[in-house]
């Protein structure tokens, strides 16, 4: 599109046929409708160079004519004076749905996409009115802004918009700061990526005894209804705020991903670490509460304890087993995060960081192979960006780092009921204040 539009230079997309919807719709709402675009089979991972040539040489499966015709026509036809005008849009909803039974506004939320396919509570001005309570701030006040990808557009929301999701997802009013300190993120709950991704969210500081959050036995699981609660509504503000969650066409995650119900939500577990809390380390004072936004969560690697003779094998095997386009968070009992410290002396969670730095290593030509690398890495390598540049011109076997420094990361949850821990493959986004919004 910015060929296109920007430099004005005659582009002709080529897609596979997947894609048929997402991408009309992606250049309708740039304002491009007209946009050319071409199609050919999905898939083409696996393909021969034969096969995909074919792809080529053949027809465009959804409209039966040749590819490379579209292609040529596309590149040289003019386009048609209402082709070239573009688009533009309403962005205004009722503020309410017209009065019915409770059945039948249920099943309209659900008919209209507004849910996650689970029951809510229906968001009656009353309900709203008593979150909009627990905030000082103003119904009208503009809180963020989110979209699914990068190639939609932003979409704005207000504190009221949030309180709605809020209702829909079970919060009590007392949890609304944590829930817009969350939507203040402009982290997105329901990114669309064909990986599937999901959320993390971490709170910290004393919001979390406040709202009776859980951060030992259970945390991560479906025990505790503010955690349950929260993660929820991140969810629904993420589908219903940011333009729509729809497989297909705003939703592409070739599998779908069971975190996102929730979006793993839970309380640091402060009190037993051993180590600062996260929201500190993200230069906060202990005395702030805060919330911490995840992105990417598809991938997880567990383990019990760190063995005395060769935890050090292990924890490297653990981290081999991730994509190097992870982004490892290490969630650590603090059972586990003792050990850490007797056995490796990492009496701050930055030394275990180093050390996981320095020893989540693999050879280049292997790194190089990756899928994700080659899609999202290369293209920087290639463009002088560092460490990638440098990495690119490592040898075959000369083993480099997986990860950058800066996207390691560590949190302590977990009720000691045995040293189990795990790494999850999250990206950090932001920290927000959940104080700021009371």
């Amino acid at each position: 599109m910015s060929l296109d539009h920007t430099f004005q230079v005659p582009t002709v997309n080529v897609h596979t046929d997947m894609f048929l919807r997402v991408t009309r719709s992606v250049v309708r709402v740039n304002g491009m409708p007209k946009m050319r675009q071409v199609y050919v089979p999905q898939p083409v991972m696996g393909k021969t160079p034969a096969e995909l040539r074919a792809y080529i040489d053949g027809n465009d499966p959804t409209t039966g004519r040749p590819v490379m015709q579209e292609i040529v026509e596309g590149l040289t036809a003019p386009l048609d004076p209402e082709g070239a005008a573009g688009v533009g849009f309403g962005r205004t909803t009722p503020r309410l749905v017209e009065p019915d039974t409770e059945e039948n506004l249920n099943q309209l939320f659900l008919d209209r996409n507004w849910t996650d396919k689970l029951p809510i509570i229906l968001p009656t001005e009353a309900r709203v009115a008593e979150m909009l309570r627990h905030t000082s701030h103003p119904p009208d006040e503009v809180v963020g802004h989110m979209r699914p990808t990068g190639f939609r557009e932003f979409w704005e929301y207000t504190v009221e918009k949030v309180a709605v999701n809020a209702v829909m997802a079970g919060c009590r009013p007392e949890y609304f700061p944590v829930v817009l300190a969350l939507a203040a993120t402009g982290a997105s709950a329901r990114g669309s990526t064909t990986s599937s991704a999901a959320a993390m969210a971490v709170v910290n500081g004393p919001v979390r005894a406040e709202i009776g959050m859980n951060s030992g036995t259970g945390a991560l699981g479906p025990y505790n209804h503010a955690n349950a609660t929260i993660g929820r509504a991140w969810g629904l503000l993420s589908q219903n705020l940011q333009g729509g969650s729809e497989p297909g066409l705003t939703y592409l995650g070739s599998q779908g991903n069971n975190y996102a119900y929730n979006s793993i939500c839970f309380a640091e577990n402060e009190e037993r670490s051993p180590w600062e809390p996260f929201h500190v380390q993200q230069g906060f004072a202990p005395g702030v509460s805060t919330v911490s936004a995840f992105g990417g969560c598809r991938s997880t690697a567990f383990t019990l304890g760190l063995r005395e003779k060769h935890w050090r094998e292990h924890v490297r095997s653990m981290l081999r087993g991730m994509d190097p386009h992870e982004s490892p968070v290490l969630v650590l009992d603090p059972i586990t995060a003792r050990q850490f410290i007797d056995r490796g002396g990492f009496d701050t969670k930055e030394k275990l960081i180093d050390w996981v730095y320095e020893n989540a290593q693999m050879p280049a030509g292997e790194y190089w192979d990756y899928q994700l690398i080659q899609n999202y890495i290369y293209p920087r390598a290639t463009f002088g960006e560092e460490p990638y540049a440098s990495k690119l011109k490592a040898k075959e076997d000369e083993l480099i780092p997986m990860f950058r420094r800066e996207q390691i990361q560590v949190v302590v949850v977990g009720g000691e009921t045995n040293g189990y821990w795990r790494i999850f493959g999250a990206g950090y986004n932001k920290t927000v204040s959940v104080d700021d919004w009371r």
